[in-house]
């Protein structure tokens, strides 16, 4: 494959191999085109520059071995593209943040404020940081994604066909995703579940938010919910995502009236305030297991990622606030 020049940019035509066979047309661009940012991305797409044997393509295009992709000219930002991954990261991505791995698969410990893509303001992701630090698997790619903001487990393939066959675990529903979460309110025992559907919400910012669709109108979202522990005017839940939509637990949380602690979109301001000013500005949202199969001998796995320190600050906060409530 030729190298991007940012002086004097030209077209490239990129072979399609076997570690990328499946794979969608923008994902493909985005692992290729390093510093381009989505939003350059799919507009090349949409504008038809990109193309696919001579012709035009969407983004969800899957591509096939030996496909020859057309890139037209781009200006990348080099200096993002080549942002090196701190000492820090690069430390916990090599060690603690490994919950487990074999020879095709890689479970990792996300941290809080790690978005797993560059781009949108994003400099190093945490695919790209991977990349870096871990050079030598070059099929590595996300199986699932999580927000920034939240933390946790998260599943990669370290090949194409992995990858292929634990995305099909998902959209079959045999993949469980279970995650903790801190919410403000006495969340009701009996409250087992949230079915309601999820449609993006305009906004001014252009920022991705979703809201609750009405009837009739956005995508069916289901989320299961169980009461871990309760601390004051506060609870420990754990949810479970049985469908996969945007921001679905949070939204789901929300519109049943107990907003995450720490939700920057969806929380509860005056209680985000209070927090951050302890010290504790992060969202309390935990990816804290995974459940699944592994496609290379049948094993059944589940995985566990404990949540950082600041889940432990966070509850000793609250025995404070319970505390001074009670005297």
């Amino acid at each position: 494959m030729s190298k991007m020049q940012t002086s004097q940019p030209q077209v490239q035509y990129l072979e399609i191999g076997p570690n990328q066979v499946g794979q969608r047309l923008d994902n493909f661009l985005l692992s290729q085109l390093k510093g381009a940012p989505k939003t350059l991305i799919y507009r090349i797409i949409r504008k038809g520059e990109v193309r696919i044997n001579k012709k035009r393509a969407k983004a969800d295009t899957r591509l096939q071995l030996k496909d020859l992709v057309r890139v037209p000219p781009l200006r990348l930002n080099q200096k993002a593209a080549e942002t090196p991954v701190g000492k820090n990261l690069r430390e916990l991505l090599l060690g603690e943040a490994v919950c487990f791995e074999n020879e095709r698969l890689l479970v990792l410990n996300k941290p809080a404020g790690l978005a797993v893509h560059g781009g949108s303001g994003v400099r190093v992701g945490l695919i790209e940081a991977l990349r870096q630090v871990r050079p030598e698997l070059e099929g590595l790619e996300l199986v699932h994604r999580l927000d920034k903001d939240t933390s946790g487990c998260i599943l990669l393939g370290k090949s194409r066909q992995l990858l292929n066959q634990l995305q099909q675990q998902l959209k079959g529903k045999k993949m469980g995703k279970y995650y903790q979460a801190w919410v403000k309110g006495a969340w009701p025992t009996d409250l087992r579940q949230v079915e309601a559907p999820i449609d993006r919400a305009s906004s001014p910012s252009g920022e991705r938010l979703m809201r609750i669709a009405a009837e009739g109108e956005g995508k069916k979202a289901l989320t299961r919910f169980r009461v871990l522990k309760r601390l004051g005017a506060f609870t420990l839940i754990e949810a479970e995502p049985v469908t996969g939509r945007t921001h679905q637990i949070r939204v789901h949380a929300r519109h049943a009236g107990f907003p995450l602690l720490g939700d920057p979109k969806y929380g509860d301001s005056e209680t985000n305030l209070k927090l951050q000013k302890a010290g504790l500005g992060r969202m309390y949202l935990h990816a804290r297991r995974l459940c699944f199969q592994d496609p290379g001998n049948s094993q059944s796995l589940e995985i566990e990622a404990r949540p950082d320190a600041s889940w432990k600050e966070l509850e000793t906060l609250l025995q404070q606030w319970k505390a001074a409530h009670e005297q």
